[in-house]
C-alpha cells in the first residue's frame, strides 16, 4: 500500500522536487552560533532532505518559529520577505502531514494560500525539496492555466496544496477541493493578499477548514484588516517578530541608491548599470505593463539577455521566462509590480526601479528580492521630476534622508564610482560578452487554459478577425450546394436579407448564378455568366438592384 502511493504516476502539475533543491539552497551566511535543524526538532527525513540542498543552520525567523509551530500552536509571524520564513512555515507543516508511504490516504493535508502564481510555484518547490525524501506530494494550484491537471492531480492525491485564493475557492465550490481533513493552514503575505483585494475569499476559505487546525499567519505588515482576521480565525496565537521589519525599511545589507534623471535617458544608465563589476541576476520595476515591453525589447537590441514577465502574458510564457531568469538562461527581468512579491531567486545582485514607486511598502517589496537572507544587494531608484513630490514622502517614511536625489546622466562620474561600472563602457553590450543562451533558448509549456494577450488571434491564422473561418472550402451553413459539374461555380454563396428576411427572388437569383444557364446574351465568349458579378448595395437600392438585373435579362431573351 505504502510503495504502490510511492509509485503515483506522475502529474505535470505536482511539484517533482528533484530540481528544487538547488533553489532551496541559499548563498547567503548565516551565524556560527545559529541552530541546526535537528536541534530544532525537525525529523531525520527533513534534515537529510535540507542537507542535500546545503542547508543545514536555521534563520532567525526559523529558529524563533518552528518550535512553537511544531508544538501546535497558532502563530502571527512579521517578518518581511527574503527572511527565510517559508521553511519556518514548511517544515512544521512536513512534521504534521502523513506521507504516502506512512498510510496516507492523498487527502489533502495542509493549506498554503498566497497571494500570487509566482508565489506559490516558488513555496511549493521549497516544501517539496524539504519533503522530498518521504516523498511528500505538494501540488500548486494557480489561475491562468486548465483545471483539468490540477483536477486530475488532486484525484490521485496530494498532502500538501499550495495555491491562490481565487482558484483555491473555485475548486472547493466545485467539490474538487475537499478540505475536511486539513491539519493545518498557513497564510503568507497576508497584507498583500490585502492589497490585492483577496481577503473576503480567504475568509471563505477560512469557513471551510475544519475547527480543530493550526493557522500560521506570516505577514510584513499587520494593518486593521489583517488583525481582524487574525482575532477572528487565530486561537491565542502566540507573535513572532524577526529580521528587519517593513518600517525600519529593507534588509541593511542592501545599498541603495537614488538618481534623479530624465525619461529619455533612462535607458542608457541602466545599459551601464547592467555593465557594472559582479552584476549576477538583475531585476528592473516599471509602472505599466507596456513600458516592462518597451524596456525588456530596447535592452535585447543593445544585447543583453532580457525577458519581461507582466500580467497580460499567459502562465506558460511567464513560467518560461522565470526559469530562463533562475538557470540563468538570462540575467536581466523586467517585471511590473505583480511579480514584486512572491518570486525568490538566488543570486539576485541588483535591483532597479526604473519607474518611482508608487509608496513606500511598493518601494520595500520592489528592493525586497536583493539582500534576501543575510545576502548583500544594490538597489537602484529612478526619480523624475514630476515623481518628486511621491518621492519626498517615500524619503520621510523610509527615513533615508535623500529627499532631493542627484540629477544623474549616463555621463556623470558618480553614476560609475556609486556602483562600480568600468568607464570604458558604453550603452551596448559587448558582442564578446554577449555568453547567455536567452529565452529562446528555454521551451514555453503549453498549460491550457487562458493566454495573455500576445496569443490572441492565433487561431485566426494571422489574418483579420475570423476571416480565415469563411474563406476556404465549406460554404456557410443553410446555403445552397453548389454544382459539381459547374468548373466556374463559387465556393461561397449568401443569402441576401432585407431587415432580417430573405429578399424576394434573391435566392432564386443566387441559385441562377450557380446552377441555371444564362442566355447567349448574357454571356462572354468563355461561356460564364457575367450575372455571377454581384454589387452589393445598401438599403433597398440592393433588392431593387438584383431585381433589375433579372428584368433585363428576360429582355434580352
Amino acid at each position: 500500500m505504502g510503495r504502490t502511493g510511492r509509485r503515483t504516476p506522475h502529474n505535470p502539475m505536482t511539484i517533482e522536487p528533484n530540481a528544487a533543491g538547488a533553489q532551496l539552497a541559499a548563498n547567503a551566511p548565516v551565524r556560527a552560533d545559529s541552530p541546526t535543524f535537528a536541534e530544532l526538532g525537525a525529523r531525520p527525513e527533513t534534515v537529510d532532505a535540507l542537507a542535500a540542498s546545503g542547508i543545514t543552520r536555521a534563520f532567525a525567523i526559523q529558529e524563533h518559529a518552528i518550535p512553537i509551530a511544531m508544538r501546535g500552536t497558532d502563530i502571527i509571524g512579521q517578518a518581511p520577505t527574503g527572511t527565510g520564513k517559508t521553511l519556518g512555515f514548511g517544515i512544521p507543516l512536513l512534521e504534521r502531514v502523513v506521507a504516502p508511504g506512512e498510510g496516507a490516504d492523498g487527502s489533502v493535508q495542509a493549506l498554503v494560500v498566497v497571494p500570487t502564481r509566482e508565489l506559490g510555484l516558488q513555496v511549493a518547490r521549497d516544501i517539496a525539496a524539504a519533503g522530498r525524501t518521504r516523498g511528500i506530494r505538494v501540488l500548486p494550484i494557480y489561475g491562468g492555466v486548465a483545471y483539468e491537471p490540477q483536477t486530475d492531480a488532486l484525484n490521485k492525491g496530494v498532502e500538501i496544496v499550495v495555491g491562490t485564493p481565487g482558484r483555491l475557492l473555485d475548486l472547493a465550490k466545485g467539490k474538487q477541493l475537499k478540505l475536511g481533513k486539513v491539519r493545518a493552514l498557513v497564510l503568507d503575505e497576508a497584507d498583500r493578499m490585502l492589497d490585492l483585494g483577496f481577503l473576503d475569499d480567504v475568509e471563505k476559505i477560512l469557513s471551510m477548514l475544519p475547527d480543530g487546525r493550526q493557522t500560521m499567519l506570516f505577514s510584513a505588515t499587520m494593518p486593521d484588516p489583517i488583525v481582524t482576521l487574525a482575532r477572528r480565525f487565530l486561537r491565542q496565537p502566540m507573535t513572532i517578530h524577526a529580521g528587519h521589519s517593513a518600517e525600519t525599511g529593507p534588509s541593511p545589507q542592501t545599498q541603495q541608491v537614488v538618481y534623479r534623471t530624465h525619461s529619455l535617458n533612462k535607458l542608457e544608465i541602466v545599459a551601464r548599470i547592467l555593465q557594472a563589476n559582479g552584476r549576477g541576476l538583475t531585476m528592473i520595476f516599471t509602472r505599466t505593463k507596456r513600458n516592462a515591453d518597451r524596456v525588456a525589447e530596447d535592452l535585447d537590441f543593445r544585447g543583453f539577455a532580457v525577458a519581461a514577465v507582466h500580467g497580460d502574458l499567459g502562465q506558460g510564457a511567464r513560467e518560461r521566462a522565470l526559469r530562463a531568469f533562475r538557470v540563468g538562461k538570462i540575467d536581466v527581468l523586467v517585471a511590473t509590480d505583480v511579480a514584486a512579491r512572491g518570486l525568490d531567486v538566488t543570486g539576485v545582485t541588483h535591483v532597479i526601479n526604473y519607474d518611482c514607486p508608487e509608496d513606500p511598502d511598493t518601494y520595500t517589496h520592489r528592493i525586497g528580492r536583493t539582500g534576501r537572507a543575510g545576502a548583500t544587494g544594490v538597489a537602484v531608484t529612478f526619480v523624475d521630476w514630476e515623481d518628486m513630490p511621491r518621492w519626498r514622502l517615500i524619503d520621510k517614511s523610509m527615513g533615508m534622508e535623500l529627499p532631493e536625489p542627484p540629477e544623474t546622466y549616463h555621463t556623470s562620474p558618480w553614476l560609475f564610482t556609486d556602483l562600480d561600472i568600468p568607464t570604458s563602457v558604453t550603452g551596448t553590450l559587448p558582442t564578446a560578452d554577449r555568453t547567455r543562451a536567452g529565452l529562446s533558448a528555454e521551451v514555453e509549456e503549453d498549460l491550457g487554459g487562458g493566454h495573455g494577450r500576445s496569443r490572441a488571434g492565433a487561431g485566426a491564422g494571422g489574418g483579420g478577425r475570423g476571416r480565415s473561418r469563411r474563406r476556404g472550402g465549406a460554404a456557410p451553413s443553410g446555403g445552397p450546394d453548389p454544382d459539381p459539374g459547374e468548373a466556374t461555380a463559387p465556393s461561397r454563396q449568401r443569402r441576401r436579407r432585407r431587415a432580417g428576411e430573405t429578399v424576394s427572388g434573391a435566392a432564386g437569383a443566387v441559385d441562377s448564378t450557380v446552377d441555371t444557364p444564362v442566355a447567349p446574351g448574357g454571356a462572354d465568349e468563355s461561356g460564364v455568366a457575367k450575372a455571377k458579378r454581384r454589387r452589393r448595395r445598401r438599403g433597398g437600392a440592393r433588392g431593387a438592384g438584383t431585381g433589375g438585373g433579372e428584368a433585363a435579362a428576360s429582355a434580352t431573351e
